[in-house]
């Protein structure tokens, strides 16, 4: 007996990788995962040990408060002063978020009615047009084309799609594509919002994996940025902190304020324990991120690079992300060439028909395998005929 609003949504896409892969396992196949974007790497040992203590402190074990401790709140203004030179109130213009996914879900409730219109990039993390659907709006797909650097085209949207529109998602460093966007599209999407009346929700949770001295902007430094958006950023990624749960929104206060009233309403917050763990992140040194990325990713990306080029698939080098945007061979659909990956090498990578139809064409891979894995992928794929 389920809703129509449950009955009307796929299958959640990773959930059904998940459910692919352990068919392949089952099998006995050894499968090489390079499907979801999880860190394969552990948390970072002083983020551990800050959590390790807080746990221990009887006074973390209580209901959080609903916007998250003024110290985390505090903690990330200064990480964004610091980092992307923007400037916030930590009162009123942060919340912590339970992980950046939470947030994207939750963020229509605050901003749409029933029968409005939101911008959703595709492909794009699913998550946009699911939350819009829960809200009761209205996804209407923004095609990323290569010819225009995987940016969406806002020229190219009807004028009666405009005036429903109320809200516009964007994520640059951009997942699944890996593209980046400059100033430039950034201070274009702000006029953009401001002659449409739209809010702006920029999902920033990939902005610190970056690569060969790539700095990734934020778009909250964009002149008047913080009149019509707010900026998600996620500790997952950065940090290696995905089954932590940890995030914050920053940006227009009165849009955090709305933002807060619907999160209040259906969440507790975050675990006190896992924001002073996300203290020690924020106000630590960075270096750890910069060795993962120099380290761990670039040599990983490189290999894949490297390899897809040897058997024929077309890429660009990913300046951020940990995902590699491949071309599928001539011939193949994209979930075509995802299933003989799959079934006849093991490897599980995402169809990029997955992000939405225009998609199609598109493999990602993520870089969550260490190179001598991802090597040894490479290998497989060039024992298939294709």
């Amino acid at each position: 007996m389920n809703s129509d609003r449950i009955n009307s949504l796929p299958p959640y896409l990773f959930a059904a990788i998940d459910e692919s892969k352990r068919n392949m396992i089952a099998k006995g196949v050894d499968v090489i995962d390079l499907g979801v974007g999880d860190p394969d790497v552990p948390t970072h040992p002083h983020i551990v040990e800050a959590m390790v203590e807080a746990v221990r402190d009887p006074k973390t074990h209580q209901y959080p408060d609903y916007a998250g401790m003024l110290s985390f709140r505090e903690a990330a203004a200064d990480w964004l002063k610091k980092y992307k030179n923007v400037d916030v109130d930590p009162k009123t213009q942060i919340i912590s978020l339970i992980g950046s996914k939470e947030g994207v879900a939750h963020v229509p409730f605050a901003f749409i009615n029933p029968g409005d219109v939101v911008l959703c990039p595709n492909p794009g993390y699913p998550v946009y047009s699911i939350g819009t659907k829960f809200a009761c709006g209205i996804p209407y797909d923004m095609p990323l084309l290569a010819e225009n650097n995987f940016l969406p085209d806002y020229d190219a949207i009807p004028e009666d799609v405009l005036a429903k529109a109320k809200l516009l998602f964007i994520n640059y460093p951009n997942n699944p594509t890996s593209a980046v966007a400059d100033m430039a599209f950034f201070e274009k999407t702000v006029a953009f919002a401001k002659k449409h009346n739209l809010v702006v929700v920029h999902d920033n949770a990939y902005c610190e994996m970056t690569y060969d001295g790539y700095k990734a902007p934020s778009f909250l430094a964009a002149e008047g940025a913080m009149d019509v958006g707010i900026e998600l950023y996620s500790m997952s990624k950065t940090y290696n902190m995905t089954g932590w749960r940890l995030g914050f929104a920053a940006g227009n206060k009165d849009l955090i304020a709305a933002f807060g009233k619907v999160k209040s309403n259906i969440d507790s917050g975050v675990f006190d324990a896992v924001q002073r763990a996300g203290i020690t992140a924020l106000t630590s040194s960075q270096q750890c991120v910069l060795d993962m990325n120099e380290k761990v990713y670039t040599p990983r990306r490189n290999a894949l690079l490297a390899g897809l080029k040897a058997i024929g698939l077309k890429t660009e080098p990913p300046k951020a992300t940990f995902y590699v945007w491949a071309h599928v061979p001539e011939g193949y659909s994209s979930f075509d060439f995802a299933r003989l990956l799959l079934e006849e090498a093991g490897i599980v990578a995402t169809p990029g028909t997955g992000f939405g139809k225009y998609g199609e064409g598109y493999i990602r891979f993520a870089l969550t395998k260490d190179v001598s894995r991802i090597e040894e992928a490479v290998d497989r794929m060039k024992k298939l005929k294709f």
